[in-house]
């Protein structure tokens, strides 16, 4: 029996061109798509030829990836059975890594029907980049009661926090996030494609979320800093230099405050966490808030006034220049519910000019929670194989 072989392995040791690569992402996704298929079948589908197609599935067969059997039949019947195909029921091939602010949360999509499992830790705040990349090896052996097997995963996409240009430092100026992408990719033995999680987070709602299937979403998330995404044409937008989605970083009081980004006065300096609670001046956090609002307390009441006003303003603004057809509000903030959404709806409304005579500017919660990110990194890789077979891919995952 061969060992098996991972086939980016296999690419990377012959230079294997990337029409092999398309080629195994079709057959990968088609038997994803239609279950068990006969080499005859999988032949009529993909359209390649019978030469390609068996190398193909030679290749995936001995990477693990796919399975072939022979199917048993009742009763007399001549000739032997036609094999079929089937990806490995235990396989995750598709991994997403969030590496959040004090925790780390993973997502595997595995290769049958696409159904998705998830895992999260919490660490210490000054944990090294190290220590935060075994985490999350140590998570991705747990999501399948420890039979998930590295060299069958296909990718990793990998989320951080703070902006992701071609250039840019960590935030905390020890490692540039390039090298946690060759860290992670390292570690796991396996590419890596790295992105801001508010973005994936972007990503994975119009995958599986609140925005399914919009082609235009503003995704907003209002937490312990303020950022988000944008769905244009149904494609996430990075802009030029991969810096877009820095709404926190819009100047709402001139004379504000001053913002980590080095000026004063931004929206993360009024609408994040941090600056709603010291606005507030007892709670300590999220829960505690939400727990004064249902005390009658009226400086919580008042402190999540100002912020929803001003994030209103600003939703308007971008709305004006973008013109989404939805936008998606994420984040712990929005547990706050009508304190913070009354007074934001409220000033949208009043600035919003977009939508002309049309209803009123659809806004929705997101529906993914705290593991948005690491499913937005499995669903960079499934749009990275969309591009790769020129196609669209169907997903029917099953989204924790």
């Amino acid at each position: 029996m061969r060992s098996p072989r991972h086939p980016l392995a296999t690419r990377q040791q012959t230079g294997v061109s990337q029409s092999r690569r398309r080629h195994e992402n079709l057959v990968l996704g088609l038997l994803r798509q239609h279950g068990p298929l006969t080499r005859s079948e999988l032949g009529d589908l993909c359209g390649l030829s019978r030469t390609t197609l068996y190398d193909v599935v030679g290749v995936l067969m001995d990477s693990g990836a796919v399975n072939a059997s022979v199917p048993k039949v009742n009763g007399r019947r001549r000739g032997r059975p036609a094999e079929t195909l089937s990806l490995n029921s235990w396989a995750a091939d598709l991994l997403g890594i969030d590496f959040a602010r004090q925790a780390v949360r993973v997502a595997a999509m595995a290769t049958v029907h696409g159904s998705i499992s998830s895992a999260s830790e919490l660490h210490a705040p000054d944990a090294s980049w190290e220590e935060r990349v075994d985490v999350a090896r140590r998570l991705t052996r747990t999501l399948t009661g420890g039979t998930l097997r590295l060299d069958a995963i296909n990718g990793i996409g990998v989320g951080v926090t703070g902006p992701v240009g071609p250039l840019e430092d960590d935030t905390s100026g020890s490692i540039r996030r390039d090298a946690v992408s060759a860290l992670v990719s390292e570690r796991f033995g396996i590419p890596a494609y790295l992105d801001s999680n508010t973005r994936l987070a972007t990503l994975a709602e119009r995958t599986w979320g609140a925005a399914i299937d919009e082609q235009d979403v503003l995704y907003l998330c209002l937490s312990h800093s303020v950022g988000g995404g944008l769905v244009v044409g149904g494609a996430l937008h990075r802009g030029a230099h991969g810096l877009s989605g820095q709404f926190g970083h819009i100047t709402v009081d001139p004379e504000g405050g001053p913002c980590v980004c080095g000026r004063v006065g931004c929206l993360e300096t009024v609408a994040s966490i941090g600056a709603v609670l010291d606005a507030h001046g007892s709670a300590t956090d999220v829960p505690q808030l939400v727990a004064a609002l249902e005390a009658g307390d009226q400086a919580a009441y008042s402190a999540l006034a100002r912020a929803g006003a001003y994030v209103g303003k600003v939703l308007a603004d971008l709305c004006n220049a973008f013109g989404p057809s939805l936008v998606v509000l994420g984040g712990e903030l929005t547990d706050t519910g009508p304190a913070l959404m009354v007074p934001l709806r409220r000033e949208l409304d009043a600035h919003v000019t977009c939508r002309g005579s049309r209803t009123p500017l659809r806004v929705r919660p997101a529906e993914l929670g705290d593991v948005g990110a690491a499913l937005g990194g499995v669903a960079l890789l499934l749009h990275r194989q969309s591009a790769d077979i020129g196609r669209p891919l169907a997903l029917s995952p099953t989204a924790p």
